[in-house]
């Protein structure tokens, strides 16, 4: 036990359990956490220059790791199908806290005869930061898959 000189002069004594006390009280304290990272607003669009059905994938969640995302990607990327043409865009709004790892939208005509000349666009923020065209199929996306 240690002497601690207390209010008035007196000596008091200080034991084990006032030091335990306040180790515990200064333990429970919660940790601060950084903020989660903010989100941002993904608008994916696909059109095409003649109408067609059209496979889209985009991405809505940004996966934990790559390791999750490949366990089992069309968890993180649903799959729609849309009717496409010149008057016909599709268009999806989500929000991502790593669009420049994770944005993407894919469209597909698959097996189908016709040639639709996909486009697609991917806006982050309100920004148009990719767009891309093809005759069956066209990828959006920030990164390079």
């Amino acid at each position: 036990m240690a002497m601690v000189k207390g209010a008035g002069g007196r000596l008091a004594q200080c034991g084990l359990g006032a030091t335990l006390f306040v180790a515990m009280a200064s333990a429970a304290t919660p940790a601060t956490h950084a903020d989660p990272p903010a989100l941002h607003r993904v608008t994916y669009t696909v059109s095409a220059e003649r109408s067609a059905a059209a496979d889209i994938y985009f991405r809505d969640a940004d996966p934990a790791s790559w390791a999750e995302y490949s366990h089992n990607p069309y968890q993180f990327s649903p799959k729609v199908e849309a009717n496409v043409g010149p008057s016909a865009r599709w268009t999806r709004d989500v929000w991502l806290a790593t669009p420049d790892q994770w944005a993407m939208v894919s469209a597909t005509s698959g097996l189908a005869p016709v040639t639709p000349n996909f486009h697609c666009e991917l806006a982050v923020d309100g920004a148009v930061v990719a767009t891309n065209n093809g005759a069956k199929g066209a990828l959006c996306s920030l990164r390079h898959w």
